[in-house]
C-alpha cells in the first residue's frame, strides 16, 4: 500500500512541477511568470519531498527529519521570495502586458 501512496505523490509532484515549468515558459510577462515556480512548482516539489520522507521513514528506524525540514523551509520561503520579487519589479517598473496592467491597485 505504501508503494501506491508513494507513486501517487511522485506522479502528482511531477505533474505540478511540469505545469509550473510550462507556466514559466509560456506566460507573457514577469508578473504572470512569477506564479509558475512559486505556486505549482512549490506544490510539486513539496509532494516529491513528502514522498521521500515517507519512503525513508518506512525503510529506516525513525522519522526522516531532513525532508520534513526542507519541505517546511520551501513552503515558508517560496511565497516570501515571490512577494519580494514582485515588489522589486513594481519598484523598478518592469514592463507589463496590458492584461496585467488593467488592474488599478491604488487605494480608493
Amino acid at each position: 500500500m505504501s508503494e501506491w501512496i508513494l507513486a501517487c505523490l511522485l506522479l502528482l509532484g511531477a505533474f505540478f512541477t511540469l505545469i509550473g515549468s510550462i507556466g514559466l515558459l509560456k506566460l507573457p510577462d514577469f508578473y504572470m511568470r512569477l506564479h509558475g515556480p512559486t505556486k505549482a512548482s512549490t506544490l510539486g516539489v513539496g509532494a516529491i519531498l513528502i514522498a521521500s520522507a515517507i519512503h525513508f521513514s518506512l525503510s529506516a528506524d525513525g522519522v526522516s527529519l531532513h525532508e520534513i525540514l526542507i519541505t517546511l523551509f520551501l513552503f515558508i520561503t517560496a511565497p516570501v521570495s515571490a512577494h519580494l520579487m514582485a515588489k522589486a519589479a513594481l519598484h523598478i517598473k518592469v514592463k507589463q502586458v496590458d492584461r496585467t496592467r488593467k488592474i488599478d491597485l491604488r487605494l480608493r
